[in-house]
């Protein structure tokens, strides 16, 4: 697994982005040579021409490709969604090259446009028909040995069977005779001679350790053995992390947060994140003050005016400073408190479907331009429930180390929090962040909110 801007990125994945880049950058290359060969009889455009051409077409068109989903872990949700965002994409592609060629001209005629899209269109969905191909044997997975059969071990085999990983699991080895069984019988593995035979003798390219306890009878020899044979050792922290973009709660211990790499001291990348903020809002409200304008209007005119158009409630922000938080008003003004539920009554009709598009969160642009949020954190949730949730829910508070966000890790990653359990689930996407935190997965992050957005997940 491969890091990328502090995030786990894996070698299939990079893999496809690296191809497709270059069918990209191939097509935008191409296609305009073709077409002129075809239209004017000439060799095609010089050099000069076509490699601005060709790099200002695949940058664009893998943001895009980004931002709609389509390098994610599970990207796959059926040959239907597929041709859906890839389609769009190469829309939103077109609009956006027309809109860049306006701005600084790119010397890219519209039948070379159209000739290049539907060139680099064509070679994505081939790319991809050939990665699902290979992606679905298990040839090209990881093979994993894990050495525990516990409780630990049971929360592997529980993600192994509940979701696609990077990965295949070959069983599980038990350490101690009286270590407590959590893990089928079916899927432990006999140790009959020593650990280093069995994991040569399964081809293991890695090993977990995912024990209970680790201190009582580690088995610190045949792992090292192990090591020295060529064979990862990863623990169960690490690889969770990298396999499902979360930091395990059941397995994290203080050590982990004093003593590993990550969690960056905030104030070290302050400023650099507080410019990022500032440039990405101001050119973001420039952008989207019509349609706060119209949203206001909208809100107005549902209540006759008579109410207010914005919502303020107070919410926890960074280092456990309170701030008002603002949104545009999407519930009735006697609706009480408590969090929205699925077709909740008290919100209004203008309100629902500025819940599904997210245009009720564009006013916190202010919370963001005053420094009280930032573009990409933690959500930021209310006082009352952030003291029952710290008091219930190991390292909660660590997620107000940074500054809240308006988009974040955890809500591309999760559905909307409406209980203890799914805000324990949110957490530790909330620590992946945090523990992995830099500039370039923030605009990741941004470019993922797009596909979220989108398709509407998480909203209530």
């Amino acid at each position: 697994m491969i890091h990328r801007f502090g995030h786990s990125v894996s070698p299939a994945l990079r893999g496809l982005l690296g191809a497709e880049v270059l069918l990209l950058f191939g097509s935008f290359a191409l296609g305009p040579t073709l077409w002129r060969a075809w239209s004017e009889g000439s060799t095609g455009p010089e050099l000069a021409v076509i490699l601005p051409n060709a790099l200002a077409g695949t940058l664009v068109l893998s943001a895009i490709l980004i931002a709609l989903g389509l390098y994610e872990r599970r990207f796959w949700r059926g040959p239907a969604d597929m041709l859906l965002r890839v389609g769009i994409s190469f829309l939103f592609g077109l609009f956006a090259l027309s809109l860049v060629g306006w701005l600084a001209p790119l010397n890219l005629g519209h039948g070379a446009l159209y000739l290049a899209l539907g060139l680099a269109g064509a070679g994505v969905l081939l790319a991809r028909c050939g990665f699902l191909r290979a992606a679905g044997r298990t040839g090209f997975q990881r093979r994993v040995l894990v050495v525990g059969v516990g409780a630990q071990a049971a929360r592997l085999e529980r993600l192994h069977l509940a979701e696609p990983l990077g990965c295949r699991i070959l069983g599980y080895v038990q350490v101690h005779e009286d270590e407590a069984a959590g893990v089928p019988l079916g899927r432990r593995l006999q140790v009959t001679h020593r650990l280093v035979d069995l994991a040569r003798a399964l081809c293991v390219d890695e090993i977990v350790v995912a024990l209970d306890d680790q201190r009582r009878g580690f088995p610190l020899d045949e792992l090292l053995e192990c090591r020295l044979a060529g064979i990862a050792i990863l623990p169960i922290l690490a690889f969770v992390e990298r396999e499902t973009g979360q930091l395990a709660l059941d397995a994290l211990r203080p050590s982990h947060v004093l003593f590993v790499d990550g969690f960056p001291a905030l104030s070290d990348r302050q400023r650099l994140k507080r410019g990022f903020d500032l440039a990405v809002s101001l050119i973001l409200l420039a952008l989207t003050w019509p349609v706060m304008l119209l949203a206001a209007l909208a809100i107005g005119l549902e209540s006759g005016f008579r109410e207010p158009i914005l919502y303020r409630q107070t919410r926890v922000g960074q280092h456990d400073r309170p701030f008002t938080i603002l949104k545009f008003r999407t519930m009735r003004v006697d609706a009480g408190g408590g969090l929205a539920k699925p077709n909740d009554p008290r919100v209004t009709r203008v309100g629902r479907f500025l819940r599904e598009t997210r245009i009720d969160e564009l006013p916190q642009w202010v919370n963001v331009l005053r420094g009280e949020m930032s573009l990409v954190g933690p959500r930021p949730e209310q006082p009352h429930y952030v003291a029952d949730l710290r008091a219930t829910i190991p390292f909660y508070g660590l997620r107000h180390l940074g500054p809240p966000g308006l988009t974040g890790w955890a809500q591309i990653c999760y559905p909307y929090a409406d209980s203890e359990q799914s805000s324990r689930e949110k957490l530790q996407y909330d620590l992946y962040y945090l523990k992995n935190a830099s500039v370039g997965f923030d605009l990741l992050i941004l470019l993922q909110t797009v596909h979220t957005l989108l398709w509407g997940s998480g909203t209530r």
